[in-house]
């Protein structure tokens, strides 16, 4: 094979559709054998053949990394035609050898073109340029033919290789590290792996997401735009009903206040229970509803009956009910028991129950509450917003079937925590209450009493120290007494105070300066107002000169009459008012009656002389001991209270009550002249309140005798009372006691139990005795 001139017209294909082997820059070699330069050789230079055999044009430039048709897994072999071929040299300033000139071979020329012709491939002229241009030195300059001829784009043809011999021209590398001569070699071309697969496209995948993420929100914005707009009234009924059918609701009952004495000694609180309810839906229950309902009798202690009734299908507003309550308030204990059982549809709940230590102690003020925890009567009913506190509520998403009304683990839940109530701190002493107590269901046993009631006051504060009534009963099972039965009489209870009322007209006369102290009024045996008489019970002689500790030890009647005279229907009225009767005294209580007084215009003949001696006039317990308050506190009137502060059920803050209402309705010194002589009542032989006496202590007071009013009538019976205060020289409290009976007067009735409650209260409170004797009282002259 003879070596190929340098003239010939390179060997051309077609133009290969992938991309030339890059020219990788240091291959250049020096044509001058002089110049052994390291790093430089034509490989760089040399058409490059990719692996099917097809040629690259070279156009001067490097090919595209990262091209499409890039093959970076593999090594491009490279054919050198009409380049040097060889080694790099090792050295520097040694000349590469020049290898053997090959025989030229007929199947190494270059084909025609189909014009005929072979054309002068740029690479040759590039190496004819180097090969004769010294190094560092400078070339001619090219022709403009061969420039235009390198603008121009060459034309390749597909060369066809011979499978059995064809052989392309290339370079062979020297085995010595050197630049051999030009030779052409004859190579086969390899076989082409698989094109590896292509990778993902990030950005292309990025957009496919925001496309599909955008397609969702759009859904779903159109959907909700349909249910709210577009959506018919019968489609949105179907959905609440939908909703409501899956959705059940469990109240959260909030714990109740306390409610305690003076001293936070628990009168009523709530004790820790369970409510029983059925499922009336539950499809197992439905099998056998009479053996369930067998069984829980007993432990509920309801009739079987009554728990069939309860557990029976109900419909309301066409929905059936899928909770029913059968008890409130159940021992944890027996709670427990029916867990065990393990009936279908029976379930229990958390609960609480009201819970009265003193059983009936202070009942009648207290109340009971209903199964919803509702006060319902007394105290528990007038503050229960305060003592209830605010309800919770549980909110789930329930199954089907025979779990029925239990939440689905990971459904809709929704809790509203409850509020704890307030405890309600009362003025009550606790053991004073008892005695109290005690003493009046005593006394109203023994005089056969159908109704009865005490009241102690401290004058001091106004605060009710104990609120009896007679007879008691137990609020932990208050609906076994009839409603009679569980009022207070002391506050609901209004009767004709009788007697009693005369020391207002005494107080109010003395204040006016209408009678002296130690004044001398004539009275008789009886006096007529009207088309009424009026008598005593102590009757003296027409003439007879009595001084006022004399007419308020008799209690008389016609020397009462002949003072109110002085004051007049208007002074009358306008005291009654002071001493606070015709008004309720808003100590606490519900219900608390105000009483009723005669208007000034709507005096009869009679109404002079029965209205200052306590008939014409109906007044409470409670209101005729705050009258009697005032004169012990030296005329100073004060509203008698039962509450003492409330406690926080969240923080146990302690706020106080309210300061209770006063006004001046005497003088001082009116109201120590007073209380002299409603003295001579206990101490004068003969007097109408003997019995009231308490050894050691002065006691001033009052007896009184009337009637009591059921529906607006009068009853047979006597409303007989004592009103007294104690020490008198140095008043600490005021004890009211009241009976209906069917005879007697307050002196025999209410006296006795006077001066054993005053008795307790001045030793419980560690009041010392009174330092002075009672003064000889002067009767008559």
């Amino acid at each position: 094979m003879t070596p190929r001139d340098e003239d010939e017209a390179p060997r051309r294909g077609k133009q290969p559709r992938r991309g030339s082997s890059r020219d990788l820059p240091g291959d250049e070699q020096p044509d001058d054998p002089r110049e052994g330069r390291r790093g430089f050789s034509s490989i760089g230079e040399a058409r490059a053949y990719t692996p099917r055999g097809r040629t690259v044009a070279e156009r001067g430039r490097l090919p595209r990394t990262g091209s499409r048709n890039a093959d970076p897994f593999r090594p491009a072999l490279q054919v050198l035609d009409g380049g040097e071929s060889g080694q790099r040299t090792r050295g520097r300033g040694r000349p590469a050898e020049q290898p053997p000139a090959p025989r030229e071979n007929k199947a190494d020329k270059p084909r025609e073109s189909k014009a005929g012709k072979t054309r002068e491939s740029k690479t040759d002229r590039t190496r004819e340029s180097k090969a004769d241009k010294p190094r560092g030195g400078r070339t001619d300059k090219p022709r403009a033919a061969d420039r235009l001829r390198e603008r121009q784009p060459e034309r390749r043809e597909r060369e066809t290789p011979s499978r059995t011999g064809n052989a392309r021209t290339g370079n062979a590398r020297t085995g010595n590290g050197g630049a051999g001569p030009r030779r052409t070699v004859a190579s086969r071309p390899k076989p082409v792996p698989a094109e590896p697969p292509k990778l993902a496209n990030s950005t292309r995948r990025l957009r496919l997401g925001t496309v599909l993420a955008l397609s969702l929100f759009v859904t779903i914005g159109v959907r909700l735009v349909v249910l709210q707009v577009a959506t018919s009234p019968e489609e949105a009924e179907s959905l609440l009903k939908l909703r409501e059918n899956r959705l059940s609701t469990v109240a959260l009952p909030a714990p109740r206040g306390s409610i305690l004495d003076r001293d936070r000694h628990v009168l009523a609180h709530s004790v820790e229970a369970r409510y029983v309810y059925v499922d009336p839906e539950n499809e197992a229950l439905r099998e056998d509803v009479a053996g369930t309902a067998a069984k829980l009798a007993p432990l509920l202690g309801i009739r079987q009956s009554e728990l069939l009734e309860d557990m029976g299908r109900k419909q309301v507003l066409g929905k059936w009910l899928k909770f029913r309550y059968l008890a409130r308030g159940v021992p944890v204990a027996v709670a427990d028991e029916i867990e065990e059982l393990g009936l279908p549809g029976i379930y229990t709940h958390s609960d609480e129950r009201r819970d009265v230590p003193g059983r009936d102690l202070a009942a009648n003020l207290i109340g009971f509450t209903g199964d919803d925890h509702h006060g319902l009567e007394g105290l528990e009913a007038r503050y229960d917003d305060l003592l209830h506190g605010t309800d919770g509520k549980r909110v789930f998403e329930v199954g089907t079937g025979k779990k029925l009304n239990l939440p689905i683990p990971s459904g809709f839940q929704q809790e509203t925590p409850a509020r704890p109530g307030s405890s309600l701190q009362l003025t009550i002493d606790q053991d004073l209450q008892y005695q109290v107590q005690r003493v009046l269901n005593t006394a109203g046993r023994k005089q056969n009493a159908t109704v009865g009631s005490a009241v102690v006051l401290d004058i001091k504060t106004g605060e009710v120290l104990a609120q009896a009534s007679y007879p008691p009963y137990n609020a932990a099972d208050a609906e076994k007494y009839d409603a009679d039965e569980r009022i207070d009489a002391a506050s609901s209870i209004v009767t004709d105070p009788g007697s009693s009322h005369k020391a207002f007209i005494f107080g109010a006369a003395l204040q006016e300066g209408l009678i002296k102290p130690d004044e001398l009024i004539e009275i008789g045996p009886a006096i007529k107002k009207g088309d009424t008489k009026f008598e005593d019970t102590h009757p003296q002689d027409t003439g007879t000169r009595m001084t006022l500790p004399g007419l308020m030890a008799y209690s008389s009647n016609v020397g009462t009459i002949l003072i109110a005279d002085r004051l007049g229907k208007e002074k009358v009225y306008e005291y009654q008012r002071k001493f606070g009767l015709g008004k309720a005294t808003g100590e606490g209580m519900p219900g608390e009656a105000a009483g009723e007084l005669l208007e000034p215009e709507d005096w009869s003949g009679s109404s002079y002389g029965s209205v200052p001696i306590g008939h014409s006039v109906s007044a409470t317990l409670i209101q005729m001991a705050a009258g009697f308050g005032a004169i012990a506190n030296d005329g100073v009137y004060i509203q008698p209270h039962l509450i003492k502060a409330t406690i926080s059920g969240e923080d146990g803050e302690v706020t106080p009550a309210d300061a209770p209402e006063t006004h001046r309705v005497l003088d001082t010194d009116v109201a120590r002249q007073l209380r002299l002589i409603m003295e001579a009542v206990v101490d004068v032989d003969g007097g109408t309140g003997g019995a009231a006496a308490v050894q050691g202590y002065r006691v001033a007071g009052k007896t009184g005798t009337g009637k009591m009013l059921i529906d607006g009538q009068y009853t047979s019976h006597n409303a007989s009372s004592f009103i007294g205060m104690a020490p008198a020289d140095d008043p600490r409290y005021v004890i009211g006691v009241s009976m209906d009976v069917r005879e007697g007067g307050g002196g025999d009735v209410a006296a006795p139990a006077f001066s054993e409650m005053m008795n307790y209260t001045l030793l419980h409170n560690h009041v010392p005795p009174s330092g002075s004797k009672v003064p000889k009282f002067k009767i008559k002259e």
